[in-house]
């Protein structure tokens, strides 16, 4: 089956405007040359993709489905414009990174800032992704640098220190909990907790964990920062786990030493090989050491 652009983008326009003449005059088609793609399209596919009616048009099943991928198709060239444009306006390098929720809320921001002032030719592409997936996509050379904690091993990867942090837990003052100096990950799993949204890696970090211990997180409620899970937990709707350095002081929050094993959550730049980046990347890689060396 062969399909082109405009053949999507009349299919679109018939669902939006509910007429083949209107749809054909938005995509700059004569009424016949329209008429004549559905048809062939509708021939090819073996399955109507409208009702005809003496109103106009409407999608048929078969027609919702490919009307979704069209839409899908429009958006992915969307992105590759919005890619491309800053190309055309003297853009040297994109740089993509990937990092871990941590990096992200805490560290990248000011450190990214930064680097961007100082290079304004230079974008970068930055997404959250677990550490373990972080290390996969470095390794394969789907992105150039990544953030990761450090307690998982990287392999061949070349790493370099980043920021140093700590898992802690978070409960009202008036809780049970707030009077102890440590917890252990297993004495909490009962506890109603505040968590990031599902899909972040702090999220998934700790949904695993749980079920190592053969448990279960009670989430009570899903936010979308660490600054969000403070104040839910300071307003008493349940306890929380988040990195010491996210950690709001509001005299009703109280925090609490984890014993696992895993809680230091030291942060480290990965790359491939460093002497493998582009300019750019580079560039960028050696900011965030030297900004790691004198906060560490």
């Amino acid at each position: 089956m062969r399909y082109d652009l405009p053949d999507l983008r009349l299919i679109a326009a018939i669902a939006d405007s509910g007429s083949l003449t209107r749809a054909a005059e938005q995509i700059h088609l004569a009424p016949s040359s329209a008429s004549h793609r559905l048809t062939q399209l509708e021939n090819t596919l073996g399955v109507a993709l409208f009702r005809r009616h003496a109103r106009g048009l409407t999608p048929t099943p078969a027609g919702e489905s490919l009307l979704r991928h069209a839409r899908q198709v429009f958006a992915q060239l969307e992105q590759m414009h919005a890619d491309l444009a800053p190309y055309a306006s003297g853009l040297h390098s994109q740089v993509r990174v990937f990092a871990n929720t941590n990096a992200i809320n805490c560290f990248l921001p000011e450190d990214l800032g930064d680097f961007l002032h100082a290079h304004a030719n230079v974008r970068i592409s930055l997404e959250e992704q677990p550490s373990p997936a972080i290390v996969q996509a470095v390794a394969a050379g789907q992105v150039e640098i990544g953030v990761v904690a450090a307690e998982g091993g990287v392999g061949e990867l070349e790493t370099v220190p980043y920021r140093r942090d700590r898992l802690v837990v978070i409960v009202p003052v008036s809780h049970p909990l707030a009077a102890r100096p440590a917890v252990g990950f297993s004495e909490v799993l009962g506890e109603p907790f505040v968590c990031l949204h599902a899909g972040s890696a702090i999220h998934t970090f700790m949904m695993n964990h749980a079920a190592r211990l053969g448990g279960r997180l009670d989430v009570r409620i899903q936010v979308r920062s660490f600054n969000a899970v403070c104040r839910m937990v300071a307003a008493g709707v349940g306890i929380g786990m988040v990195p010491r350095s996210s950690v709001v002081a509001v005299d009703a929050l109280k925090t609490v030493e984890i014993t696992d094993a895993w809680a230091p959550r030291d942060l480290q730049l990965c790359v491939r090989s460093q002497a493998l980046l582009g300019p750019a990347a580079a560039a960028l890689f050696k900011h965030l050491a030297t900004k790691a060396a004198g906060a560490n």
